[in-house]
């Protein structure tokens, strides 16, 4: 009697052991396939913060496929990308006030719509698989043109610089002008 309860404690311990394992590498966010990354810097006369997740293109075809063209896109991996200004700002000449957005995207080959939205917090999609976008919610929508990238980009980046932003990954480019 005394063994079976001693064996069944020790079998209740390392089931807890091994639970807390996983909850605890579930909150690094390091780990993770696509990790969190952050592009700060100066655009316009604001500090603009972007985080988001960076996923690999891993032999994959990106555009038009792995992310659909004419279907909002997330901008990232895991959470909605955040986009952080600390003044208000123009977006390709439209007013954003300062604060924290959801940054979303609608690409297409040609024409690329980039979406600021005040939600904030949202995990990136919904369980069917679209965007967690709500457009009534919607603060900036402006249209930018993708570019081909001068070299092949493993990894989604955003740098900021003065003149504003850019998104890179596999073979495009996607400038978003700040003043």
């Amino acid at each position: 009697m005394k063994r079976a309860t001693i064996t069944r404690a020790l079998v209740l311990t390392l089931a807890g052991v091994f639970m807390s394992s996983l909850i605890w590498a579930q909150g690094d966010k390091s780990s993770r396939p696509s990790p969190p990354k952050t592009a700060t810097g100066v655009a316009g006369e604001a500090t603009i913060t972007i985080n988001y997740s960076s996923p690999s293109v891993k032999g994959r075809k990106i555009w038009g496929d792995l992310v659909p063209y004419g279907k909002a896109w997330r901008a990232g991996a895991n959470e909605a990308t955040i986009f952080e200004t600390s003044k208000a700002i123009k977006v390709e000449g439209k007013e954003l006030p300062a604060g924290k957005y959801s940054l979303f995207a609608i690409p297409t080959e040609t024409e690329w719509t980039i979406i600021l939205n005040s939600e904030t917090g949202q995990w990136g999609i919904k369980r069917t698989g679209e965007a967690n976008r709500d457009p009534a919610k919607d603060v900036v929508t402006v249209k930018v043109r993708p570019r081909s990238a001068a070299s092949m980009q493993e990894h989604l980046t955003y740098e900021v610089s003065k003149p504003g932003f850019v998104l890179s990954w596999e073979n495009v480019e996607v400038p978003v002008s700040v003043e």
